[in-house]
């Protein structure tokens, strides 16, 4: 699973809103590495980036996701083994920018809706992978 979140090229294969990746910087998931991204869908696509804050390898990766003019977000996406399998959480809250106007009860819904589709994806990457698949 953290390979997965460790390949930055993988990001809009599981990212609801992210489009495609420009570059990943060299340190990828270092703190203070970013992935220089794009969100939308083409023609209307924004270049911005995401920052990692905190990482635990197989653990915890912490990132500040940019997508101006909307704002900033923080994502903490955890990891916890269960067995055999592994528990993944995403928490996800606007930080700055005009996201953080729409009250708690308004963006809290969209968020949760959004996390859940990634979450669904990322457990396809991760079982693709597993499987010998290509592309994942």
């Amino acid at each position: 699973m953290f390979a997965v979140l460790s390949d930055g090229w993988l990001y809009p294969l599981w990212v609801v809103g992210a489009s495609r990746i420009r570059a990943v910087d060299d340190h990828w998931p270092q703190p203070g590495a970013r992935l220089h991204h794009s969100v939308g869908v083409w023609p209307l696509l924004l270049d911005d980036d995401t920052q990692v804050e905190q990482v635990q390898p197989d653990r915890l990766i912490v990132l500040k996701a940019r997508a101006w003019p909307s704002g900033e977000a923080r994502v903490r996406i955890e990891l916890e083994p269960v067995g055999v399998h592994t528990r993944v959480t995403i928490e996800e809250d606007a930080v700055s920018g005009p996201a953080t106007l729409l009250p708690g009860p308004v963006r809290h819904p969209m968020l949760h809706a959004r996390n859940i589709e990634s979450l669904a994806r990322l457990a396809h990457v991760v079982e693709g992978r597993a499987h010998g698949s290509a592309g994942a």
